[in-house]
C-alpha cells in the first residue's frame, strides 16, 4: 500500500533462477481477486521486474481481453502525443486522477518462456503497461500530478499510509 518503502525502490531483473512462472500465476490470481487490471512485483512485496496485465474487468466497455505476464520490460520509444486518462492503483485505493502519458509506446519484454517480444502498444493496454512499468522504477501515478493536485489529495494519502501503520 501507499507509504510502503518498497513501492519507491527500483526492481531487479527476473532470470531463469527465479521461480517466475509460479510468481506470475500467483500475481494473476491476486489481481483477479482484487478485480484490478495491472499488478507489479513491488505491489506484492517482490522487488523484481514483473507485472501482470488483465483487461478482463474492462470487457463490458468493449476492451479486448488480454491476460499476460510481462518480465524485464523496457520502453524503447514514447510517442510525441500525450493523452489524459483517469488512473487508479490497487496500492492507492479510492484515488483516481487524470494522468497525462504518451498515447503510444514501443516496448520490449520477456514472455512466460523468457523469450523476447517487441510490440507497439496504445490505448488502455499501453496505459496499463506504462503505469506498471513505472512501479518497477519506484514511480507512482500520483507523482505525475501537479503540485496543486498533490496538495488536494495529501490528507487522503496520509490516511492510506496511516492505515498501513506507516507514518
Amino acid at each position: 500500500m501507499y507509504g510502503s518503502p518498497i513501492l519507491r525502490k527500483k526492481a531487479f531483473d527476473i532470470d531463469k533462477g527465479d521461480n517466475f512462472k509460479e510468481l506470475a500465476l500467483n500475481m494473476m490470481l491476486s489481481l483477479k481477486q482484487a478485480n484490478g487490471i495491472g499488478l507489479a512485483g513491488p505491489q506484492v512485496g517482490i522487488l523484481k521486474n514483473i507485472f501482470i496485465i488483465d483487461t478482463s474487468p474492462m470487457k463490458e466497455d468493449g476492451t479486448i481481453t488480454i491476460e499476460k505476464a510481462i518480465f524485464n520490460p523496457v520502453i524503447v520509444h514514447y510517442s510525441n502525443v500525450d493523452v489524459f486518462y483517469k488512473e487508479g492503483c490497487l496500492s492507492i485505493p479510492d484515488i483516481h486522477e487524470e494522468i497525462l502519458r504518451p498515447d503510444k509506446i514501443e516496448v520490449r519484454y520477456q514472455d512466460e518462456n523468457l523469450d523476447w517480444q517487441e510490440e507497439v502498444l496504445d490505448g488502455v493496454v499501453g496505459r496499463i503497461f506504462q503505469h506498471e512499468y513505472d512501479h518497477l522504477q519506484g514511480i507512482l501515478f500520483i507523482d505525475k500530478l501537479s503540485s496543486i493536485r498533490k496538495r488536494l489529495i495529501k490528507s487522503r494519502l496520509r490516511t492510506i499510509a496511516t492505515r498501513q501503520g506507516i507514518k
